[in-house]
């Protein structure tokens, strides 16, 4: 299913290079005149922010050597490749050079072009003059860059402005050896992916490059290295062991490689896992759900928009809850597993049902904003992933967490998110203390995001126990602000927390930390063992009040401690989270004016 995809989105895109063609970076071309002779090096990187980006070209592909070369040195491409086969440098470099002259010379069909004769005049004066490269990297000044590294170089002849590999006569002489060769292959069954029968079966499998945390060469989805792995009497025969015909490997390969690029919009990095999305007819929510998760620096608000146009979308008369015309959205997360690629998960959803779980997705995470208007309405997968990390850094998030959340989002709205999710971002809240900010005012450990989390994850608790929960047991969900009906425990303690911080602060404004920083751990774990205290510390700060703040927190905690029996000895991880919800929702209800009650907490903060 996975690779017959992939194939259709060959298929129908356009941009993509045809069969015996691959896009790679290149770094230089060698300007030749007609005899040969060099007569510059011209450097096609773009340098940005002190590193050089290649210029992706249309190449000839005769091989794996297109994307990973093996150690034998005999593996040259057809007139492009590294500057150490070009110029028969470094290990082996003699045994290189003549693997390019030969590729040359075979692949060239004995086409008469004066472009290629060029480059043979050229490889062969190298050949005979070891001295001759390294004459002209400090000629052009290239000297440090070929020194420290191998880079990519091509052919130009001068005063041509595309690469001697684009010439016409190389071109179809290129393409008519390439069809000579397909037709020579000797194994021949029929394609897994395609079904078609009697065709060219392909010895292994293009690399695939681009998955984090893979092999830089490039890795296999499909491979079979071992003998262990390969069928009866398919010894040695690869191909032969999932044969998939010429053409479709070097399709899916291909849409593969295209998607995971480093510019790609249609790919995002959640955790280790590398996603990618596409769907099966042209859709602008190709490059839309990468923004909805992904996060930019040159464009902070992309994914907001990419959400409202979603969520538009969604609810419009005309948009996706009658777009159902067959397309289908495919999301593929891949993961690295030694020499090979994992796939992580897989999904094929048609658009309104893609729109109708991504709404879910940002209703469970719904929550009321900070009074001060930074916090994002649509919070970025990333946001919420360095929120739960030590210290705020990415390079801390638990590596298979993201990967298991998007996993949870496109599976539906009963599927719970990764338990992990919960536990850290509870762990976070009871670990950090209160920092002050750059602004001077103080950041909640109970920041939006983590609440954001811990509310989407009970939320999707809640609603996969109730599927078969008897009717007086079942829970209802939170709300992104203040429920005053909510009677939970943890809950009712998180809202008893925030109002006993509440008068402390107002009644010693100039303290540089409240009970928060000493108390919030252990009140949201063992609560008995610390309210017993903070009930008895209130009413010293109650008596610094004036009368009618007095009389408001008086009747507040009556509110809240109505239902409540007993002070718990112990509260689980969720009960921690609902008391953390109940913090932050009350402390957030501090902010919000009450017009029509000016005797609950329209004064609370002033």
């Amino acid at each position: 299913m996975i690779l017959q995809a992939l194939n259709n989105y060959y298929d129908r895109n356009e941009e993509l290079p045809r069969q015996g063609w691959i896009r790679r970076g290149v770094d230089y071309a060698i300007v030749l005149d007609s005899t040969g002779s060099c007569i510059a090096i011209d450097s096609l990187g773009t340098a940005s922010k002190g590193k050089t980006t290649a210029l992706e070209m249309l190449l000839p592909s005769i091989g794996k050597q297109a994307m990973k070369h093996t150690n034998s040195g005999a593996d040259a491409n057809f007139l492009w490749d590294n500057a150490s086969f070009v110029f028969g440098r470094s290990n082996k470099g003699n045994q290189k050079l003549a693997a390019f002259l030969s590729a040359i010379a075979h692949w060239s069909n004995d086409s008469p072009d004066e472009g290629l004769t060029a480059v043979k005049q050229f490889c062969k004066a190298i050949q005979q003059d070891a001295g001759l490269s390294l004459q002209l990297f400090k000629r052009f000044q290239v000297e440090a860059d070929f020194e420290k590294r191998d880079p990519v170089v091509v052919f130009r002849l001068h005063p041509d402005n595309e690469g001697v590999h684009a010439r016409g006569a190389v071109r179809i002489a290129y393409e008519t050896k390439l069809a000579e060769a397909s037709n020579d292959t000797v194994v021949r069954g029929n394609c897994l992916i395609t079904g078609a029968s009697n065709t060219p079966i392909a010895a292994n499998e293009t690399v695939i490059k681009g998955v984090w945390g893979a092999q830089t060469s490039g890795a296999n989805i499909v491979s079979f290295n071992a003998r262990a792995f390969e069928s009866y009497g398919k010894k040695d025969r690869g191909g032969e062991n999932a044969p998939v015909s010429v053409r479709a490997s070097f399709a899916y390969t291909t849409a593969l490689n295209h998607l995971l690029r480093k510019d790609s919009p249609q790919r995002i990095q959640v955790g280790d896992a590398s996603t990618v999305f596409w769907t099966d007819k042209a859709s602008d929510l190709e490059t839309a759900v990468p923004d909805i998760f992904g996060e930019t620096k040159d464009d902070p608000d992309a994914g907001t928009r990419a959400v409202q146009a979603l969520l538009n979308a969604v609810h419009k008369e005309h948009g996706l809850s009658t777009q159902d015309d067959g397309n289908r959205f495919h999301i593929l997360g891949l993961a690295p597993n030694a020499a090979r690629i994992s796939i992580r998960f897989y999904y094929c959803l048609r658009l309104p049902e893609l729109g109708k779980r991504i709404e879910q997705h940002f209703k469970d995470l719904e929550m009321v904003r900070g009074a001060h208007g930074h916090d994002p309405q649509y919070p970025s997968l990333f946001r919420l992933l360095t929120a739960v990390a030590v210290q705020n850094k990415a390079d801390n998030i638990p590596p298979n967490l993201g990967g298991s959340i998007v996993d949870a989002i496109f599976a539906g709205e009963d599927v719970p998110y990764p338990a992990l999710w919960l536990n850290a971002a509870v762990g976070r809240c009871r670990a950090e203390q209160a920092k002050k900010t750059q602004q001077g005012a103080q950041a909640q450990n109970v920041s939006y995001a983590r609440a954001a989390v811990i509310k989407a994850c009970l939320n999707r608790q809640i609603r996969r126990a109730n599927l078969s929960a008897p009717e007086h047991l079942i829970e209802k969900e939170f709300l992104p602000m203040l429920d005053l009906a909510n009677n939970n425990t943890g809950y009712r303690m998180g809202r008893l927390f925030a109002v006993l911080e509440k008068i402390q602060e107002e009644a010693s404004p100039s303290l540089n930390a409240t009970i928060r920083d000493r108390y919030y751990g252990a009140a949201s774990s063992t609560p008995v063992a610390v309210f017993t205290t903070l009930l008895r510390l209130k009413n010293a700060h109650l008596k610094k009040l004036s009368a009618p703040r007095n009389t408001y927190f008086e009747k507040l905690l009556g509110e809240v401690l109505a239902p409540v029996t007993d002070f718990p000895k112990h509260l689980p991880l969720p009960d921690q989270g609902r008391f953390a919800l109940g913090y932050y929702h009350q402390r957030q209800d501090f902010f919000n004016k009450k017009p029509d009650d000016s005797t609950k907490t329209e004064g609370a903060s002033a």
